[in-house]
Formats: structure tokens, C-alpha cells, sequence
């Protein structure tokens, strides 16, 4: 073994750790920020319902689901130079995939899905909601922010 091979070995092994620590970080901080927002938007949801305690909720299951947006990080650099209303536009279409799959993979496998969005007129097979376009339009150029402004 050369020493040129150790060195290189080396630099990869570093460059890999450095990578996966960056990734565990974005996951943990997407997680908790996710379940930040859902329960901030359940809260504020009850007022509709006239319920003033406020009372917010989430599941454990979201906190893995809001973390994968980690994997969106290569996708904020790829559209850096983009307009915002476009890069928002690809945000919400990749979160709505990220909703539908992981709603699907939690019924088939765990036999339960944290929301059911059946009462709405514009869900997809109750697992999506279409008029919540704003909103994952919105989240996805709030995680860019918090990428770029802490993770990157």
C-alpha cells in the first residue's frame, strides 16, 4: 500500500463523515422544525372549530417524514439561480410526493396514517390535500432558508 492510496482513503473516510454528520444535523433540525409547524398549524387550526385551548397535536411519525427533507438539499443547490415562484413550485410537487409515499408506506405497512384528509374536497385518496398547495409551496422555500442560513 502506496502512501498516496492511504492518503486518499483518508480524505474520503473525512470527506464521508463530515458528509453524514451534515445529513444526521438536517435531519434532526427538519424533524423538529416540521413538528414545530404541525403543531403550531393544528393550534391554530381548533380556532375554526371554535375550540380556543389551542390545542395543537402531531404524531411520532412525523418527525422522520418532516427530517427527509434533508434529501432536498441537493435539489436547493441544483436551483439556486431559479426564480422563487418556480424553486417553490418544485418544492410543493416534491412534498406532495414525500406526503402521498409516506402516508401509502405507513398504511401498508403500520396499518394506520397519521392524517386522513377524506372530509376535504380536494384530497387524493385522503392522503394528500391539493388546496394545502400554498402551504407546502411556502414550507419548501422556508426549509431552503433554513438550509442556506444553518446548514450550509
Amino acid at each position: 500500500m502506496s502512501i498516496q492510496y492511504l492518503t486518499t482513503v483518508y480524505r474520503y473516510k473525512k470527506q464521508y463523515s463530515y458528509h453524514t454528520i451534515f445529513m444526521i444535523t438536517g435531519f434532526l433540525l427538519y424533524g423538529m422544525l416540521g413538528w414545530i409547524m404541525e403543531i403550531l398549524w393544528t393550534g391554530l387550526h381548533s380556532l375554526l372549530k371554535k375550540d380556543y385551548s389551542l390545542m395543537g397535536q402531531t404524531s411520532l411519525w412525523m418527525f422522520p417524514i418532516y427530517g427527509t427533507a434533508v434529501f432536498l438539499e441537493p435539489l436547493f443547490l441544483f436551483l439556486a439561480d431559479v426564480p422563487p415562484v418556480v424553486r417553490g413550485g418544485i418544492y410543493m410537487i416534491c412534498i406532495y410526493m414525500a406526503e402521498y409515499a409516506s402516508g401509502w408506506g405507513l398504511q401498508r405497512v403500520a396499518g394506520v396514517c397519521p392524517w386522513d384528509y377524506s372530509e376535504s374536497k380536494y384530497h387524493v385518496n385522503g392522503l394528500i390535500r391539493l388546496d394545502y398547495a400554498p402551504v407546502w409551496f411556502a414550507v419548501g422555500l422556508f426549509f431552503e432558508s433554513i438550509f442556506y442560513h444553518f446548514l450550509y
